[in-house]
């Protein structure tokens, strides 16, 4: 029997465009695609010093890195921050939407800027950092992969979170739709959807929330970043090159928990 080999998570010669790559879940993503061999190309909006920071970590482990500050929000900032990494590589392979805001508010309460703020930042950068990979991948015929961070709020409802868990379920159809679209021309369009993901004071700032997912969840703790960047490592190699239009859920097994 031959022995396996890990040629199929191998992204040399690859260039990945990471949203909101400069802290928490995005960060493990860059790192993650970078270790599998990515050019990547660290989005920021308001982490400058955090970017630099990655882009020079990624650096001294050997790999290849870009830090390009975009409003995703914005068409033309968005062309800017393709234009910059293609200048770096030539070419762009992978994207990942990552980039996104999580405010709490009950229902009653959302004013119409907290709504358009979330659609914006959850939906429209996207749909629109979408549409410029998409153009540039087929230009270059060759395929590619994009990978749309939704979440287990898409799935379930909680509390105060009427107009994300509604973002992430536009997010989740976008993506069934795009992928149909976009696969006459070899790219593939999935999403991951998170559970609750370790950050730092996350235990002091909600302990009794924590406790909850932990007894939820069938694997018997929260996530780490780096599950998550490992499900988009996978959804944007050659392992998945049959896999399109769907959601994988990293959530430890807490949409498991019973109902009553």
């Amino acid at each position: 029997m031959p022995e396996i080999q890990n040629y199929q998570m191998d992204l040399s010669g690859k260039t990945a465009v990471v949203t909101g790559g400069a802290g928490g879940i995005g960060t493990a993503i860059c790192q993650v695609l970078a270790r599998a061999g990515a050019h990547v190309g660290i989005h920021y909006h308001s982490s400058e010093a955090g970017a630099l920071a990655l882009r020079e970590q990624i650096n001294r482990m050997g790999g290849s890195a870009t830090a390009v500050y975009a409003d995703v929000t914005s068409k033309a900032d968005i062309e800017g921050m393709f234009d910059a990494v293609t200048n770096e590589t030539g070419r762009v392979d992978i994207l990942i939407n990552n980039a996104g805001v999580y405010p709490t508010s009950a229902f009653l309460d959302i004013s119409e800027d907290e709504y358009d703020l979330m659609m914006d930042a959850n939906v429209r950068s996207v749909v629109l950092c979408t549409q410029a990979a998409a153009r540039r991948i087929t230009e270059q015929g060759s395929g590619g992969a994009v990978v749309n961070i939704a979440s287990v709020a898409a799935s379930g409802v909680l509390d105060m979170h009427s107009h994300y868990c509604a973002s992430k379920s536009a997010v989740m159809m976008f993506t069934r739709a795009a992928a149909r679209e976009l696969g006459e021309h070899n790219i593939r369009v999935n999403a991951v959807s998170p559970g609750l993901i370790w950050r730092q004071g996350l235990d002091e700032a909600w302990p009794e929330g924590v406790s909850r997912y932990k007894q939820a969840a069938a694997l018997n703790r929260v996530g780490q970043a780096e599950d998550v960047a490992n499900a988009c490592l996978f959804l944007v190699s050659a392992a998945s090159k049959w896999i399109t239009g769907i959601d994988l859920v990293v959530d430890g097994g807490v949409l498991t928990d019973k109902l009553f």
